[in-house]
């Protein structure tokens, strides 16, 4: 370890001297100093700073700032290498160093600067031992360190636990005790200061706040004297010396950066820190007086130092301790024994780690300098009385104070809430640290402080007798004594005291307060008049007698305050009003007032400036300072000195407006003021003790004085025979910490007493009435300000912070505070934080105190159900009061301190809410059985108690979860209902019950996700636990959760928790709902499919099964499930339920619907049901969400609704076909009526026309109304109409085939449409239609005209039927109008619309029978439109024939069309003898006429056997339409031969219209050859598929046409 010094000596800057206002920075490691500001451009410090180096590896930075107003701006900075500073004990004359603009940054580290300036600074550093010791001490200490550095490396001491109980006192790493920030860890606390880091920021901002001590000029360090130690009481936080500035002699002779800095960082790191005030107290005065342990464990106290000299331990005792280092030393490791190497808490040097940057015999110098201080603290422990500078650490468990934590920047972070340690140790802290009331134990000074209060009590300020002020007119020349200006006039010029005598203006009287009486005396004793003296003396005696006797109270409390025995008190009083009547005869003082400068004075002078100076005059002594010309800031810096022997006079300092002009000289004739007034400030000489540096605003002379600004004065005042007693500040800080000490600890058994005061000036008072007027008449004698007052009894009350109602005071005194300091008035521009800097209760020390109370303030906030109970209305109301005094302290640091961006107390109140709320939640899920039982349960004496395992949370049921989720509401509602309304004072910003949800929830979801991952893995609960489980977790984040402004839009992720357990409820339910489908349908077959109710035309089968389907899907919906993606796979899968459920019913019904069709109503109930199940469908599937439900699931159950459509046709299909053979035998009766009409159709017979079709239709009306008369009353509308319309079906098919067609022909089209099968049959054709043919005369088709009218209108029903739209739409009744049409029209057209419909008179043949060769070519006459055709039979091919007797193959060639009765339609080619490819070339004309298109007519060629004597056999046919070849008028091709002739409806139709018109011999002769067909005998091995038409579209033919 190193101790490096650095001396700033000066400045050369480049620029206008008005433009510098500077001082210096210097950082290294962790530590900054700054030294003092300085104007011009060659500015001079000559100050002195020490730092401990334990790392040589880094810099020293360098930075010269420029102070402004708002901030300050960098002029330059540089990086001085510590390696490449020189080792001397001597100073040197320094180095100029020129700075640069930026710095240069590497691993968050600076290594170096770049971009010059022509700015230069003059240092000198330099290294030296660590310790200001004396040249004697050092000598004997070097002889003890030769003999250890001779030790080798191996053999240095280390530190075993057998010094455990006695740890080594180290101090904060890298920061002095003076400056317990940096000692504070940064994890810990909110506000950080520079010092904070070890790395400087990455960026320099231009705001760099001034927190150094350095304040004022410093001179060399003189040798230390005997007389050294009269200051070594420090008590760092309540000690008014320690926070002031200090003497430029003590500022050198501590040395600076918080005097000595660190004794031995290096060794810090294994060492505690505590926070017991005595214990600090006594660690800072050992600390900073350069590690003098006095010899009975105590520090000196008020100055006193012990007569042996400067060593406070005798020389025979350091010897002894040496010895006996450099023994253990040696021996240390022979003798260890098991315990010590078992040792963990405090390791050795070399093992902490990296290695050491110092030399081995530097690191054994340090390692015996650990010993030393071991033993020393073995010989203080030995003092039963002595206090301690460091605690004992057992077990490695040390409490850490807030305000004097160790370094833990290297260590593990320790929580902001960790455990009762911790609590501890910060109560200990604050206590210790924010009221370390050393006075109340200095002795010495609380006598002093008791007989100056008796002082000020017998004779109150308040109580002293005022001058008697006349009228007076003056003789000769007189001048004012309070402004000393001329009292002007010829009479009546002023006012004079009867009394004492005392002349001024009449302006002026109000600013005189000296007390009437002792002036009188004073003045009298000085003149001679003896006996006027002792009439003023009496008077005064009297007046302190009937104080006495009147305030014995006052007098009664100061004794039991001070604990002075009452002979002792007695004795005291007589000397005290002797004193009092002695006056100031007796009384004499040393006052140096230095002038530093002043800030916003009013320009008097035309050019906007003023040339201002200062007058300081003491009784009537003056001095002045010089003129700064042009300046309205000016800096002056000149010291003057006073005596005084008047303890009322006061000091009066003016600033004035220097001019050397005409009219100031004739003033300067006619007054003895010829400058012009810029301000004063009178001071009180009573009221002053000790060294002050305070800002004073300057005031009004006259009503007429244009006043602004603040000087700034430092006096120092040394009171004969009190020149070593404390300053009155630190006299009333002690009056008043006693008397807080006394009515709280001693009186309150520590319950502070909350005075009752009302009105504007209530936070004024601290005490009682008679507590309240000591400290008031003891601050109006010696001129305490009652910011201090305020600020004191703020620090008295830090200690007392969490006692009841103590919140809200300091708040009020805070927030008053604040005012004082940001509200600044108009006359005076010096800003908030440099009025704070001139506090005399020290920046620094209230500064340490806010952020140390800050650091508490959040620990108990992050604790506040402890600290605050919500049962408790007036904790609550202090909840609400310490965060308005967290609000008040970032007032102050943004408004008083001017800080850049401090903490926002929202932000801090919302940490500390986080903090509770997570160390609750841990409490509740770790004592979760506990806490609900004991909230919840009753006491049951006879309930078995949990097993511990089973107390939390288990793979084996889920009984942990619910218990958990009640304790987390409790908490909520608890802090919505309580907290919240109280914690109001950020209400868009901080809502406790908010962050109380979020937390819970957030902290709640992370074990329950992982524990229904676990759950998922083995899955030993039920399903229905789950689920109960998954409700109550929804509930509790829709209740609490859900509107939350960092939830609100945000899909949660609960559901995803349950899915997969919701999926097994799911697969579960699809096994129950299934056997509940089985039960109810065998239930309702049991029942005989009774109907639910007269309105309800189902069973109770469909009942029951939705019921249960919508109660599961139910349970579905209450889950609420708000992630889409869930919901979607919960929805495909219930909706497979669904499906599974209503097609196995579906199923079930369809098979056994036949064995009930017999039955009257039961089939309509069953279709009803099937019906029913759609409808209900239809309502699940909008209650599931409809269009937004999932695509999937949506198409399977549109997809389950056409399948249940389609099951409903099934049944109504054969519900409707079991009526077939009834409508049969109803047709054929109309049937047999209808052809009983006989007659001409004229109009005559209109009417009866009518009366014949409902004669007619009688059989079929009678049916019909006896089924649908039911059907109406049994089925639903939707059933009814699909069962009309499987009626209506039927009635048309038979009215078509039974009337309008005959059963004869029907037989013919069966023929026709059946294959190879029927073949034979066909041959018989021609006698069965010669023998049951029937042909409808125009009078019965009118009659059925008629009749189907009826019968639509009877389907109709008037609209409850049947829609006209079906019915006129329905493809039976168009074909049955069709068939009937039909029989009105002529052959030729019937043939023409053959030839025009039937366009596939044959298909594909895959195996032909043959093919025939044919050559067409038509023709068309240009003029008379007469159309020929000429055909061309080339021959036959490959024609497949089996013949017993000779085959001889001739063709047969016919033309069919419209209009060719008359004309010749048939042609046949000779017959060749057995040729299987016959040629016959033989040509063939036909004339067709000009009344129709090639399109209405085709050739039919049949390839025949001629037989004699028995007709001809069909061998195959062939069709060629003459519409296919019209385009090129000619074709030849090859025709493939086909067995038969292929036709639709239509053709068929035509062909049974045709069929029985026997006289029409062209009919006949269409029917014949469309009906022939080749024997199934003549070729049995031969399947024929069918005839293909010969569509000749080219001259090329399509597959079944192969051209020539």
């Amino acid at each position: 370890m190193s101790l490096l010094c650095v001396r700033v000596k000066k400045a050369k800057l480049q620029g206008s001297p008005d433009k510098f206002n500077t001082y210096v920075t210097l950082k290294v490691q962790n530590v900054k100093s700054t030294t003092i500001t300085v104007r011009g451009e060659q500015p001079c410090w000559e100050q002195d700073f020490m730092f401990e180096i334990n790392r040589l590896d880094l810099g020293l930075i360098v930075e010269v700032w420029n102070k402004g107003l708002i901030w300050d701006t960098m002029v330059g900075t540089t990086w001085i290498p510590l390696k490449s500073i020189r080792q001397s004990e001597e100073e040197g004359s320094g180095e100029w160093i020129f700075l640069d603009a930026e710095v240069l940054m590497k691993a968050d580290e600076i290594y170096g600067t770049k971009n010059p300036t022509p700015h230069r600074v003059l240092l000198d550093t330099r290294f030296e031992l660590p310790f200001d010791i004396p040249d004697d001490e050092a000598q004997y200490w070097t002889g003890k360190l030769e003999r250890i550095n001779t030790m080798r490396i191996h053999d240095e001491y280390p530190l075993q636990d057998d010094i455990q109980s006695h740890p080594v006192p180290f101090a904060a790493s890298q920061c002095s005790l003076d400056d317990q920030d940096s000692a504070v860890d940064d994890r810990d606390s909110d506000y950080r200061s520079e010092t904070s880091n070890s790395l400087p920021p990455r960026y320099h901002t231009t705001a760099q706040p001034n927190s150094s001590m350095h304040q004022y000029p410093m001179g060399s360090r003189p040798q230390h004297h005997p007389d050294s130690c009269t200051d070594s009481v420090h008590s760092f936080e309540m000690d008014y010396r320690d926070q002031r500035g200090s003497s430029p002699v003590e500022s050198s002779r501590f040395g600076s950066s918080g005097n000595l800095s660190q004794a031995s960082s290096q060794l810090s790191e294994t060492g505690h820190s505590t926070g017991g005030s005595e214990m600090e107290e006594s660690f800072h005065s050992y600390h900073s007086t350069g590690f003098h342990p006095s010899t009975n464990g105590h520090p000196c106290s008020n100055g006193h130092h012990p007569t042996n000299g400067h060593s406070m331990i005798s020389e025979e005792e350091l010897s002894r301790l040496t010895s006996k280092v450099g023994q253990e030393v040696n021996g240390s490791l022979k003798n260890d024994t098991p315990e010590e190497k078992r040792s963990t808490k405090l390791q050795r040097f070399h093992d902490d780690g990296p290695p050491l940057p110092f030399s081995p015999s530097r690191v054994r110098w340090l390692k015996a300098i650990n010993k030393v201080r071991v033993q020393l603290r073995e010989v203080r422990d030995e003092e039963p009385n002595a206090r301690q500078a460091w605690v004992k650490t057992s077990g490695g468990s040390g409490l850490y104070g807030i305000d004097s934590m160790p370094d833990l920047r290297k260590k593990k972070p320790i929580p902001l809430v960790s455990d009762v340690s911790l609590v501890q140790a910060r109560k200990a802290g604050i206590t210790s640290a924010m009221a370390a009331r050393s006075s109340i134990k200095d002795e010495e000074l609380k006598n002093h402080v008791y007989k100056k209060t008796l002082q000020a009590l017998i004779y109150p300020i308040s109580c002293t007798t005022p001058h008697n002020f006349e009228v007076w007119t003056a003789t000769t020349p007189t001048y004012c004594y309070e402004c000393e200006g001329l009292l002007w006039g010829i009479a009546r010029q002023g006012m004079r005291c009867s009394e004492c005598g005392v002349k001024c203006h009449e302006k002026c009287q109000e600013l005189l307060n000296a007390d009437c009486l002792q002036r009188a005396a004073e003045k009298s004793s000085k003149h001679g008049a003896e006996d006027r003296t002792q009439n003023i003396i009496m008077a005064m005696k009297d007046r302190m007698k009937i104080r006495e006797r009147n305030k014995p109270e006052i007098f009664e409390v100061i004794r039991d305050v001070f604990v002075i025995s009452k002979a002792i008190h007695a004795q005291q009083m007589k000397t005290i009003k002797q004193s009092v009547l002695d006056g100031t005869s007796k009384w004499s003082a040393k006052i140096t007032i230095t002038v530093v400068c002043a800030q916003g004075l009013q320009a008097k002078d035309k050019t906007g400036s003023s040339d201002p100076y200062v007058t300081v005059q003491v009784g009537k002594t003056k001095k002045r300072t010089k003129t700064i010309y042009g300046n309205l800031n000016p800096v002056w810096e000149e010291k003057f000195h006073f005596e005084c022997h008047n303890s009322s006079d006061r000091i009066k300092v003016r600033v004035w407006d220097e001019d050397d002009d005409i009219k100031s000289r004739v003033k300067q004739r006619l007054k003895r003021e010829s400058d012009d007034f810029l301000g004063q400030s009178i001071i009180e000489v009573r009221t002053l003790s000790g060294e002050m540096d305070v800002w004073y605003n300057l005031e009004k002379r006259t009503d007429k004085s244009a006043v602004s600004g603040a000087i700034r004065l430092q006096i120092n005042v040394e009171i004969k025979g009190e020149e070593k007693v404390a300053p009155y500040h630190v006299q009333y800080t002690c009056l008043h910490q006693n008397l807080f000490h006394h009515s709280t600890d001693v009186l309150g058994q520590g319950v502070v007493k909350i005075p009752e005061a009302r009105g504007d000036d209530a936070w004024k008072v601290y005490f009682d009435d008679v507590s309240q007027e000591i400290v008031d008449e003891f601050a109006m004698r010696y001129g305490i300000e009652s910011i201090y007052q305020a600020m004191t009894h703020f620090a008295c009350l830090s200690s007392k912070y969490m006692c009841p109602g103590v919140p809200a005071v300091m708040s009020t005194l805070l927030a008053n505070i604040n005012a004082f300091y940001a509200h600044t008035t108009a006359s005076t521009n010096v800003s908030a934080s440099d009025r704070f800097a001139a506090s005399n209760f020290g920046k620094e020390r209230f500064v340490k105190l806010l952020d140390q109370l800050h650091n508490s303030l959040r620990i108990d906030l992050s604790t506040y159900r402890n600290h605050f109970p919500a049962s408790s209305k007036d904790r609550l109301q202090d909840l609400k009061s310490t965060v308005d005094l967290l609000t008040s302290i970032t007032f102050f640091r943004m408004k008083v301190q001017e800080l850049q961006s401090p903490p926002r107390a929202s932000q801090v109140v919302r940490d500390c809410v986080k903090a509770c709320l997570n160390s609750t939640y841990d409490y509740i899920f770790n004592n979760c059985h506990e806490l609900y039982s004991r909230q919840y349960q009753p006491a049951d004496s006879n309930k078995e108690e949990l097993p511990l395992e089973e107390q939390g949370p288990s793979i084996k049921n889920l009984d942990f979860w619910p218990k958990l989720i009640m304790l987390i509401v409790s908490i909520i509602e608890e802090d919505r209902n309580s907290y919240t309304p109280v914690l109001n004072q950020f209400p868009q910003e901080l809502s406790v019950g908010k962050v109380s949800a979020e937390v819970m929830w957030t902290l709640f979801a992370q074990d329950m996700k992982y524990a229904m991952e676990e759950h998922e893995k083995h899955r030993l609960c039920k399903s229905t636990d789950y689920m109960n489980l998954h409700f109550k977790v929804k509930w509790l984040y829709n209740e609490y959760v859900k509107e939350l402004p960092n939830f609100k839009g945000v899909v949660p992720e609960y559901p995803s928790w349950f899915l997969q357990f919701v999926l097994q409820w799911l697969d579960e339910n699809e096994d129950v709902s299934m056997e509940f489908m089985h039960g109810a349908l065998e239930r309702d077959k049991k029942d005989g499919f009774q109907q639910t109710s007269e309105h309800a035309l189902f069973s109770c089968s469909v009942v029951d099964i939705f019921t249960q389907l919508n109660q599961s899907f139910e349970i579905i919906k209450k889950l609420e499930c708000p992630d889409p993606n869930v919901m979607a796979q919960y929805s495909r899968r219930f909706s497979k339920t669904i499906a599974k459920v209503l097609l196995q019913y579906s199923a079930i019904l369809t098979k056994s619907f036949p064995s009930y069709i017999d039955k009257e109503k039961i089939p309509c109930v069953l279709m009803n049901n099937v019906q029913q199940l759609r409808i209900q469908l239809e309502k699940m599937f909008e209650s599931m969400g409809a269009k937004q439900l999932d695509t999937e699931a949506s198409d399977l159950l549109n997809e389950l609704q056409v399948k249940l459509n389609n099951v409903l046709d099934e049944l109504s299909s054969t519900f409707g076909n079991s009526f077939q053979s009834h409508i049969n035998d109803c047709m054929r009766q109309m049937a047999s009526l209808l052809y009983q009409i006989k007659g001409p159709l004229n109009a005559n017979n209109t009417n009866q026309v009518d009366a014949d079709s409902d004669n007619m239709l009688r059989p079929l009306m009678d049916f019909l109304d006896g089924k649908l008369m039911l059907f109406a009353t049994v089925c639903e509308k939707t059933v009814l109409k699909r069962v009309l319309k499987e009626l209506w079906r039927i009635v048309m098919s038979s009215l078509e085939k039974t009337i309008v067609l005959p059963q004869g022909n029907d037989n013919f089209g069966a023929q026709i449409l059946s294959a190879a099968k029927e073949l034979g049959h066909l041959s018989k054709f021609k006698d069965h239609m010669a023998g049951e043919a029937k042909s409808l005369s125009p009078r019965q088709c009118a009659v059925m005209d008629v009749a189907l009218d009826t019968i639509k209108q009877y389907f109709h029903a008037g609209g409850n039927g049947l829609k006209k739209a079906f019915l006129e739409k329905s493809p039976e009744l168009s074909s049955l109008r069709h068939t009937l049409s039909l029989y009105t029209q002529t052959t030729d057209t019937l043939i023409k619309t053959f030839v025009t419909t039937q366009h596939a008179q044959g298909s594909g043949v895959d195996k032909p029978i043959g093919e025939v060769s044919i050559q067409i070519d038509l023709y068309t006459h240009p003029s008379t439109r007469e159309r020929k055709v000429t055909v061309k039979v080339v021959g036959a091919s490959d024609l497949k024939w089996q013949t017993s007797g000779m085959f001889r193959p001739f063709v047969d060639i016919t033309m069919i069309g419209p209009h060719l009765s008359d004309k010749k339609r048939k042609f046949q080619t000779k017959s060749k003898n057995n040729s299987w490819s016959p040629k016959f070339n033989e040509t063939f004309h036909y004339v067709l006429g000009n009344q129709d298109g090639f399109e209405c007519y085709e050739l039919q060629a049949a390839v025949k056997d001629y037989c004699f004597g028995r007709a001809d056999r069909v061998v195959g046919l062939a069709v060629i339409q003459l519409r296919d070849i019209m385009e090129k008028n000619s074709c030849a091709c090859w025709c493939p031969l086909g067995q038969r002739i292929h036709m639709d409806d239509t053709g068929l139709t035509a062909m049974r219209i045709l069929s029985q018109r026997s006289s029409d011999d062209v009919a006949k002769e269409f029917v014949r050859l469309k009906s022939e067909t080749r024997s199934a005998e003549e070729d049995t091995h031969i399947v024929f598929r069918g005839l293909t038409q010969c569509t000749c579209r080219s001259l090329k033919g399509s597959e079944n046409i192969r051209p020539h």
